[in-house]
């Protein structure tokens, strides 16, 4: 171990492998990792209740060390929002929406983001690389220890985290798993698996493995009714259709915590949002596979930045689809527009920091081009 590692990128059973690599048990990874985790330590002169010898081998071995903070933004609603330095002229960032009955973090996976929906400003920026398991969790790390003592609590104030921030979190895997289980562990953050949310936009093999490796809740990111309109919203539609990307969703409510899949639907003035697209949105989830989709839509204002050549829906007309779709029975809520004054929106600081040129120039191509008219009907083929 000539390297020194940092301990935010391991899970409880990692770091239990780390401990006895240095000759200790696993009871002294528990309390190590709930210095970490649950008191906010960096320092292990701090970590009282570990032996001296133990301390003194973690500092040649090991650090405790976050993600350096660019800038701080503090919404008139009470959203907090910070831009965090990944190097290399990267950024990310982490969002935190306070509610009545919860407080909830929107964690980043990647540095850009490599599938490039229309409406997504961070998929404007294109892909830098993944974040590594420590540069997820130091997200919750931060801003769970910073809001404590900001706002004068001793209890935990983040109760919901939700996989909705900066990239497509089911295309790095391998560094989301061991984070969502630091989250889950009763030793680090003991949230409730209904309470940590993964959003995709459709990775259909992994949502299958993360049914099996760490079931939490799922929201799909649908945002269009039929396959030649989300081709166009949702370039990943290309490789995983909505049929095959329903069938996944049928799959890992097998083994969800709940008994539905959010699916999300940003609203886009003109594009997805009349009549017709909500009564499609109703056949579709109704009557595919001949048993349809257990799921709750989740309307989403447009965040509108202007190299998207988009606009956000009238609210009237928000409004008049979440009608429909619960007038057919399907459980439908309108998320709140937070932080429009520090560009919530996730991807818009960050865009700022770091100009990747060539998407630039490819995405300003696209818009050059108009959505093609799609012609919408309710009929499923096969239902």
């Amino acid at each position: 171990m000539s390297q020194l590692v940092n301990l935010l990128d391991f899970d409880l059973e990692r770091l239990a492998a780390f401990c006895e690599q240095l000759g200790e048990k696993r009871f002294r990874a528990t309390q190590l990792f709930r210095w970490i985790h649950q008191r906010g330590a960096s320092e292990f002169d701090a970590m009282s209740d570990l032996a001296k010898s133990l301390r003194k081998k973690l500092k040649t071995t090991a650090f405790i060390r976050g993600l350096p903070v660019i800038s701080q933004h503090a919404s008139g609603d009470g959203t907090m929002k910070w831009l965090f330095d990944v190097g290399d002229g990267n950024a990310v960032e982490t969002v935190f929406i306070p509610e009545d009955d919860r407080g909830t973090l929107c964690v980043s996976s990647q540095a850009g983001c490599a599938v490039g929906c229309r409406f997504c400003s961070t998929g404007h920026q294109g892909f830098s690389r993944n974040l590594s398991t420590g540069e997820i969790i130091a997200q919750l790390w931060f801003a769970e220890h910073f809001l404590r003592q900001h706002l004068g609590r001793d209890e935990r104030v983040i109760s919901n985290v939700v996989m909705m921030g900066m990239g497509e979190p089911l295309q790095n895997y391998g560094a989301l798993v061991p984070a969502l289980r630091s989250m889950l562990d009763d030793h680090g953050y003991g949230l409730s698996r209904r309470r940590v949310t993964v959003s995709t936009s459709g990775v259909v093999p992994m949502m299958d493995r993360l049914a099996q490796d760490c079931p939490v809740a799922l929201a799909v990111s649908l945002h269009a009714p039929n396959d030649v309109l989300r081709d166009q919203l949702v370039p990943l539609n290309r490789k995983y259709p909505l049929a095959e990307l329903l069938d996944a969703c049928n799959r890992y409510l097998v083994h969800a915590p709940r008994d539905f899949v959010t699916l999300e639907y940003c609203m886009l003035d003109g594009v997805n949002d009349s009549i017709e697209h909500a009564q499609q949105l109703i056949a579709l989830v109704r009557a595919h596979a001949g048993q349809g989709v257990w799921c709750k839509f989740n309307l989403i204002p447009f965040n509108p930045f202007p190299a998207s050549g988009l606009s956000r829906s009238p609210l009237d007309r928000v409004a008049a689809f979440a009608r429909i779709l619960g007038d057919a029975g399907i459980v439908t809520t309108i998320r709140k527009t937070r932080g429009d004054d520090i560009d919530a929106a996730c991807g818009q600081l960050a865009g700022d920091v770091k100009d990747r040129t060539r998407v630039v120039e490819r995405m300003a191509q696209q818009r050059s081009v108009r959505l093609r008219p799609v012609a919408v009907t309710t009929e499923i083929k096969g239902a």
